[in-house]
């Protein structure tokens, strides 16, 4: 079967047993403080699992794009040494929320696999959970029986807690779990060891293709195990391993899903692909999985950048540049070739590849440019830090340098291994693996969190937010917990109504007050965690069950809204102005400002830049009135031409906001009439990657403090200018008369720099073996440069000694010429370290020039007679 009759096959299976077919949530996760990326097929589905949420539906069933390279599950370092990792890759799954359990999970497991799939039942293996002392669970023994109606007792093998107990995460919903293996190896190998004893050994063809989790408990803070109120099933299958094993492949690489990017790359590289474990067919595997992972990543919002998942991401792509470079001799950009292929595969399934195919091929190439330019820079480092280990006969490089090597420059300690071991060095091993921990050490301590249980205070069914129409409302408390970041203890609080707008869509969470009768408590922040609004404050409130009074404050949320309001309308003057091209790549609305990122290849002309200001402050004068609706279906939404947003995940209803011409799907707040924004001032426009463009503007009163700023500055520019008819004509005649002021300025130091040079040469000391000239003078740094230089082109065995005194800072140069340097074995930037202690100062520079400067100028009168010492 192909890959896509597979993916058909699957989700037709659980069409068919009243499964609702959810789609693909992206890869990129924006609103879960827990996650950079979706890692598992149930992340979609994990404010469900921790009962915040109801289920829309009861059975449901997707395939799910995943990543995993960071955190618990981390395959990076595996992926391509081995056949069946991967970073990106796509997880089959069904769940029950409270409906079926273990029966019925097992048996359409095993009806799927062997009916529909015609697996041989003889190549499978099954593990069920023996359970575990310590937290006090018992062997299943439901999955065990169940297992019996199909597998035979001795191809069950209990399994413990490492292997078959999964969990979120060190806190949350978990359970026991029970995986089918399949055994893929020849008769040959199957007759000399039984594939019971290489289940869960990481044996490249006994592998693990189904993971059926059974949800009936929740971990505690302190890793006590609860029972959930309602049971669910998380199933997981790899769909590159299923490919595997349907397509009787030794390897995942050999399916369809990748064999063609493959044998695009061979033609590339004119280099073969063994599929073993040679560094080149390794390099292989790491170049087509890595371009799947970043170029899904960009197309669901994600670009490469220094910082959080954009640095992931980076790392990602120059993993698979560096196996390139290392491996396949490429030398300048070639993953972005790979892309047209990689769009083929995935025709009619994903198709934002291939309606954001142009855009991401240009952020890969961008991204493959610069990289290239820091391994050329790596190299010449490498090949200086050699040099350096060769004069001072040293044999091993140190840990420190090839840290150095592999944070700044991308190497990888293996490439510098390699360099190193080619020029006879090694490496000092031990001091890297320091490095290396420390700076991991550093990365906890930065993202340091300790999250205490929630405590329920009392019963409540949904929380509802009613932030759109009130910004005051009467509240009790739900929930609370203790949270550590850092060093700084909070609290969240969950209410069982909030009018407080939590972070998202780019605008900046509320803040305010919580008021009962006896006290006040400052909310200073609002958030959206496992689908609830959470409050953060920095103290608790005295008595939990009183009744309090949520107050947002209304004027930061008034100026958020302007800007988030004004975003809008940038983003439909961006397209109008610039074209259709333009999309919305991240923003950021707060009281002060915006901040719009978007797609654009050239820097805005101050033209276009006063056109799109234009345009918006003209919307704004309009008047236009939100038009909002709620709860809008989201096909009715897109006949409207509601702007949607790659990466975005949108439910079957949502919500529009329309100003205008403007109309976009949004969860934020808004102004009920663009009037109310008052005035747009666009502050700044620049490139922050490869086809990203950010403008920062502000509005509202910030604009109106902005533009009295600059009259001001206006007026007193005219008042120091006695207030002409045109300043700007003054200020033009004012620049003139300075250029003209400037050049009379620099002739005459010309003239000063000639006449300090012929004085300079007239008293010239013969030394015997060489020649002195000194000169004590009024010259700048650059000037004594360059007469430094231009007596070291005319002259020979001659040093020069140059002092001044140039306001009030006493100033040294020393200029020796290289046939002295070579034969006296003298070093200008060794002699001028011991001078510039006469001036109380310091100094380096080269060995024929170097240069100091003090803070003592009765020194200087010194400098002669102790060069005269050092030059003896």
């Amino acid at each position: 079967m192909k890959s896509t009759e597979i993916r058909k096959a699957f989700t037709k299976f659980f069409k068919d047993k009243d499964h609702y077919i959810e789609s693909s949530a992206p890869m990129v996760l924006k609103d879960d403080p827990s996650l950079m990326f979706t890692n598992a097929g149930m992340n979609q589905f994990k404010d469900i699992f921790l009962g915040f949420e109801r289920p829309k539906h009861s059975r449901v069933a997707n395939s799910q794009k995943c990543l995993r390279v960071s955190g618990k599950h981390n395959d990076l370092e595996e992926v391509g040494v081995d056949t069946y990792h991967h970073t990106m890759f796509e997880m089959l799954g069904n769940w029950s929320f409270g409906n079926y359990f273990k029966e019925e999970a097992i048996n359409w497991s095993w009806e799927l696999l062997t009916d529909v799939f015609k697996i041989d039942p003889n190549l499978l293996y099954v593990t069920v959970f023996e359970g575990d002392k310590k937290d006090g669970t018992s062997f299943d023994k439901d999955s065990f029986t169940i297992w019996e109606n199909h597998v035979p007792k001795n191809r069950i093998i209990k399994c413990g807690k490492k292997d078959n107990f999964w969990e979120m995460g060190s806190q949350g919903p978990c359970g026991p779990s029970s995986e089918i293996h399949i055994d893929l190896r020849n008769e040959a190998e199957k007759s000399k060891v039984d594939g019971l004893e290489l289940v869960n050994q990481d044996h490249p063809q006994v592998i693990e293709i189904w993971n059926l989790v059974f949800m009936e408990f929740n971990r505690t803070a302190v890793g006590i195990l609860e029972p959930l109120e309602h049971k669910h099933v998380d199933t997981g299958m790899g769909f590159e391993r299923l490919c595997r094993v349907l397509q009787n492949k030794n390897s995942n690489y050999d399916t369809d899903i990748f064999a063609p990017l493959i044998g695009k790359l061979k033609e590339m590289s004119k280099m073969e692909y063994l599929g073993g474990e040679d560094k080149i067919s390794i390099a292989f595997r790491v170049v087509v999985d890595h371009l799947r992972a970043v170029s899904f990543s960009i197309a669901d919002g994600q670009l490469p950048s220094n910082t959080g998942a954009g640095y992931v991401i980076r790392r990602i792509l120059r993993r698979a540049i560096r196996y390139g470079y290392q491996f396949l001799n490429f030398k300048t950009p070639f993953i972005n070739q790979l892309l047209d292929e990689l769009v083929l595969s995935f025709d009619g399934h994903y198709k934002e590849l291939d309606a954001q195919k142009e855009f991401i091929s240009k952020i890969i190439f961008e991204e493959e440019s610069s990289f290239f330019k820091t391994l050329s820079s790596g190299v010449k480092r490498i090949e200086e830090i050699l040099d350096h280990c060769k004069l001072n006969k040293v044999q091993k490089i140190s840990g420190k340098q090839c840290f150095e090597l592999y944070d700044s420059f991308g190497f990888p300690i293996d490439l510098t291994r390699l360099i190193a071991s080619e020029n006879n060095f090694s490496i000092d091993e031990d001091e890297f693996e320091k490095c290396l921990e420390e700076q991991r050490e550093r990365s906890k301590s930065d993202a340091q969190k300790e999250v205490g249980d929630w405590t329920k205070i009392r019963e409540d069914d949904v929380q509802e937010f009613i932030g759109y129409d009130h910004v005051k409302a009467a509240v009790k408390i739900t929930q609370y917990r203790k949270v550590k970041i850092k060093k700084d203890d909070y609290f969240q609080l969950i209410f069982n109504l909030t009018p407080f707008y939590p972070e998202g869509g780019g605008q900046v969470g509320d803040s305010g007050l919580l008021v009962s009768e006896n006290e006040k408590i400052n909310i200073i922040d609002t958030k959206k965690e496992n689908g609830v609004i959470v409050h953060f404050t920095k103290e608790l409130p005295k008595n939990l069950d009183a009744e309090f009074i949520a107050q947002v404050d209304e004027n930061a949320r008034l100026n958020s809204a302007k800007n988030h309001s004004a975003t809008h309308l940038l983003h439909y003057a961006l397209r109008k102005i610039l074209g259709s091209h333009v999309e919305q790549k991240g923003s950021l609305v707060n009281k002060q400002y915006l901040r719009f990122d978007f797609s654009h290849y050239a820097k805005l002309s101050k033209e276009e830049l006063d056109e799109i200001e234009k345009l918006v402050n003209a919307e704004i004068r309009n008047g236009n009135p939100l038009i909002e609706e709620r709860n809008i279906p989201l096909l009715l939404a897109k006949e409207k031409g509601a702007m949607m947003l790659f990466g975005e995940k949108y439910g079957d209803s949502v919500r529009t906001i329309q100003f205008g011409e403007s109309i976009e799907l949004c969860g934020g707040i808004h102004v009920n009439s663009t009037s109310k924004i008052g005035q747009f001032r666009i502050i700044s426009e620049g490139s922050i990657s490869s086809g990203i463009r950010r403008i920062e503007a502000i509005t509202g009163e910030e604009a109106d403090h902005f533009i009295n700023e600059k009259l001001t500055t206006l007026k007193n520019i005219s008042d120091i200018l006695k207030q002409p008819n045109d300043i700007l004509e003054a200020v033009i005649n004012l620049q003139l008369k300075n250029t003209e002021l400037n050049k009379k300025i620099e002739e005459n130091r010309k003239a000063v720099v000639k006449q300090a040079k012929l004085k300079i040469v007239e008293n010239a000391e013969d030394m015997g073996n060489f020649t002195l000239m000194y000169f004590n003078t009024n010259l700048t740094a650059d000037e004594m440069k360059q007469i430094s230089f231009q007596i070291k082109d005319k002259h020979e065995k001659t040093v020069l000694l140059l002092t001044s005194e140039m306001n009030e800072k006493p100033l040294i140069s020393l200029m020796i010429t290289e046939d002295l340097v070579k034969e006296m074995h003298w070093n200008a930037g060794q002699f001028i370290k011991d001078l510039s202690k006469l001036i109380k100062g310091g100094g380096g520079g080269q060995a024929f020039f170097a240069t100091a400067g003090g803070s003592d100028v009765k020194g200087l009168t010194l400098i002669k007679e102790k060069t005269k010492s050092l030059l003896n």
